[in-house]
């Protein structure tokens, strides 16, 4: 596993919001961050489209230097109702499955 430094994968989420945001169309977008048990941890998008929230993430592994290695090459996307499909391989396969209303 290729760790690192958690500021520089924050950088690159920071970097990509502007284009994350026209390139789906979205109406908001934030980072999302969530430190899980043990060494997991999760980070991407926080994203609005029309009424709905979704928090897009990525799985992390976090090393005794707190630095981050992606775990899986897959994405999650979670509803703000509590809804969640995992295993999405690409960011244009996650929007695809929000515009098809999969969380609904």
């Amino acid at each position: 596993m290729n760790f690192t430094p958690r500021e520089e994968i924050m950088n690159y989420f920071v970097h990509s919001l502007e284009s994350v945001m026209d390139k789906y169309d979205l109406d908001d977008i934030g980072i999302y961050e969530e430190e899980g048990a043990g060494s997991h941890y999760y980070m991407g998008y926080t994203v609005r489209k029309g009424d709905k929230v979704y928090m897009i993430n990525q799985p992390y592994v976090k090393n005794d230097q707190k630095h981050l290695a992606i775990e899986h090459e897959e994405w999650t996307i979670q509803s703000d109702d509590g809804k969640e499909v995992k295993g999405i391989a690409t960011l244009d396969e996650v929007f695809h499955q929000i515009n098809k209303g999969v969380l609904h």
